[in-house]
């Protein structure tokens, strides 16, 4: 900032202090900025101070003239410096106009400063520099669109902006239209500049959305969302890990956007449902056509397998982008659902496939206990038949269940069993045989739909065991692709996961189940969301309890949960003491009989009686025993390594007043909830053995 702008004492006649000539100057530091286009209208939005830093010196380094790209907004958006364009790196978007700024005039609409040309500013700089160093004001510079800015001094500085460009008159464009304020350099205008991401990279996290190209109540798209995410999970990084970041344990956690819903409807179904589409109510039927419908078209087989495929092959790319771009990378990889994101996304995570060297451990230890299984059961088999005499014999040919099955009657002929004991097995194994295609035939009308199985329970999954069926009974038939990593976590926002295990048919989920390559599962829901279901209670079907409240960021209850709770207690409190007394009084009254009294009235050595009448009353001040003990852990299973799945997030107090406003906004509340990402938060570090500076209230 120039010294000639710092403020000095009045000279005296109260003139306005100028600087003096010959002196005075410095140059104006820049700052980089980029365009952006919202709502129909630009806005120019600073760059963080660690990339404009980042940007000036590949340009004091020549960058203006060579091919120089620069990385910024935490390495998702390049800025190519020749060709002054933003451009994004993992998604597409428009390319925005890069400019690196010094002079500033305050637009009409919004009374935000916009940035000059590069060019202009820098005339006007000359202008300025000039003027402070010769003390000459009154400096009038056209721009090229004719528009006039004069130089008064250095705090007055006005920008005439022409109504019409000429008139027969002759009038000057300074005597048209509002004079708007200019300002020299960033820090006069008082831009909102962040300081910049950390550059260390912790974890990643993809995010998969739901219905529809809008995500939230304002109708953004999933970018804009995720963004919003991300930037709630540094301010919950600085309050709540403050420790490990100045101990420099940690840096931050990338979020990045999966978009499935356009690479559907590019496919051409729009045009066909254009065509069959009625004329009348034409927003609601696009609306419908346009969000709804994304549920039908993954209940297609057509469309599931191409919606299946664009999610998992885009995570796939991203995540080998993200390594190309970031090489140093050791953490982790987890995935987020909302809505219907996060059901394809269990779709697929159900019919991943372990890894082999997983497979061979897992197998390994059961070929030599199968192996004498399978002998144990052909021994039983055979004291069944009541040919146990020959059990020497199947032993030694090594023969279990399964090729007893595969035998016929030269095999058995073979091994030197008689006609009549051959004639037996052959007699039971021709009829396990018209068992089994009986009740496979059975079977299978009941899951024509069904797609390829995930990994099976403990339990079987045939009509032997209906108690138990597999996480993926009733899904629409796709072949579901493969990802290249393993996710630590999956975190499903608003997700109607149980609904739809419920639909296909699924009624219990097995405790023993747990996604093949996932080892955590999170269901985090708003209690007015609609389209949100509990998962516990499928595998924990017996037993009633609520979902894990989650804390206040700050570490507290609302104060409206905070007051029905003391409500809700005082009333129970004021119910059992009541209900006490009297049980006291009733008892008191039917045990002492009227006689009794008049005795007991009358003889002084039983005036002690009453005392030991008064013990239920001192007992009945204490609260049950059932209120003193904790409640005990419930086994909600291995979908979650062990831990609660069910989430739920405390509403705002507007909230509670109806529930029925609000129900939209809860489903849609979950870009913003600082107490959704600091879980998110929490649950990725812990990975990392990094807990969080204060234990919040109530967590697990």
């Amino acid at each position: 900032m120039a010294t000639a702008e710092q403020p000095q004492p009045p000279r005296a006649g109260g003139e306005a202090a100028e600087p003096e000539p010959g002196g005075g100057y410095e140059p104006v530091v820049p700052h980089w900025f980029y365009c952006r286009a919202a709502d129909g209208r630009e806005r120019w939005v600073p760059f963080s101070s660690q990339d404009s830093e980042r940007l000036e010196e590949a340009f004091g380094a020549g960058g203006a003239q060579a091919e120089v790209v620069v990385p910024t907004s935490g390495g998702r958006y390049d800025v190519r410096l020749q060709q002054r364009q933003r451009v994004a790196v993992y998604w597409e978007e428009e390319v925005s106009e890069v400019r690196r700024c010094t002079w500033f005039y305050k637009g009409d609409k919004d009374n935000k400063y916009i940035p000059y040309s590069e060019t202009f500013s820098e005339e006007l700089e000359e202008a300025y520099r000039i003027a402070v160093t010769l003390d000459e004001w009154k400096k009038k510079l056209e721009s090229p669109s004719r528009e006039i800015i004069i130089l008064h001094n250095p705090k007055l500085m006005v920008h005439y902006q022409p109504v019409a460009t000429s008139d027969d008159w002759g009038s000057t464009p300074t005597e048209q239209g509002r004079p708007r304020t200019v300002k020299r350099g960033v820090e006069n205008i008082a831009a909102d500049i962040p300081s910049g991401e950390p550059l260390q990279i912790d974890h990643l996290v993809f995010v998969v959305h739901g219905i529809g190209p809008a995500c939230d109540i304002r109708f953004r798209s999933i970018v804009q969302c995720v963004n919003d995410f991300r930037n709630v999970s540094l301010s919950m990084l600085q309050a709540h890990f403050r420790k490990a970041q100045e101990q420099q344990q940690i840096g931050r956690v990338e979020f990045l956007p999966v978009n499935w819903h356009s690479s559907l409807h590019s496919t051409g179904v729009d045009v066909d449902l254009e065509r069959i589409t009625l004329p009348s109510i034409n927003r609601l039927r696009h609306f419908i056509n346009d969000t709804i419908l994304d549920v039908f078209f993954y209940n297609s087989s057509t469309y599931c397998q191409t919606i299946v495929d664009t999610v998992a092959s885009e995570m796939n790319r991203l995540h080998q982008l993200f390594l190309q771009r970031n090489p140093l990378f050791k953490g982790g990889v987890s995935i987020a659902g909302h809505s219907l994101g996060s059901l394809i996304l269990f779709d697929l995570l159900t019919n991943q496939k372990a890894a082999p060297e997983q497979d061979e451990q897992g197998t390994e230890g059961s070929r030599t206990s199968s192996g004498s299984r399978g002998v144990e059961e052909v021994k039983e088999v055979l004291k069944q038949l009541e040919l146990s005499e020959y059990c020497e014999v199947f032993e030694r040919e090594k023969m279990d269940r399964q090729a007893l099955f595969l035998c016929v009657q030269e095999n058995l002929k073979e091994m030197g069993i008689p006609l009549g004991p051959r004639m037996k097995l052959l007699n039971y194994i021709s009829s396990q045989k018209e068992m089994q295609d009986q009740g496979a035939a059975a079977a299978g009308h009941s899951r024509e739909h069904r797609a390829p199985p995930g990994p099976p329970s403990e339990h079987d999954l045939d009509g032997r065991s209906c108690q138990y069926r597999d996480v993926g009974l009733g899904q629409v038939s796709a072949n579901y692709p493969q990802l290249n990593y393993k996710p630590c976590i999956f975190f499903a926002f608003g997700s109607p996961i149980g609904m739809f295990l419920t639909v296909r048919g699924v009624k219990r989920i097995d405790p023993n189940y747990s996604l093949p390559t996932c080892k955590g599962f999170f269901n985090i829901f708003h209690p007015f969301d609609p389209v949100a279901y509990r998962i516990e209670p499928m595998i924990v079907p017996d037993v009633e309890f609520e979902p894990m409240l989650l804390p206040h960021h700050k570490g507290r209850k609302r104060m409206h949960l905070e007051l029905k709770e003391g409500l809700t207690r005082m009333s129970v409190d004021l119910k059992n003491n009541l209900l006490g007394s009297l049980r006291v009084a009733w008892q008191s009254f039917t045990r002492a009989s009227l006689p009794a009294l008049e005795a007991a009235s009358a003889d002084p050595e039983l005036e002690a009686e009453p005392g030991a009448e008064k013990q239920p009353d001192t007992k009945a001040e204490e609260p049950p025993p059932a209120a003193k003990e904790e409640t005990p852990p419930i086994n909600v299973g291995r979908l979650n390594g062990g831990n609660r799945i069910d989430y739920v997030l405390q509403e705002k107090p507007i909230e509670s007043f109806n529930e029925y406003l609000f129900a939209l906004q809860g489903h849609l509340c979950y870009w913003e909830s600082e107490d959704t990402v600091l879980l998110v938060l929490k649950e990725i570090y812990q990975t990392q053995g990094i807990t969080l500076d204060q234990p919040l209230p109530g967590s697990q």
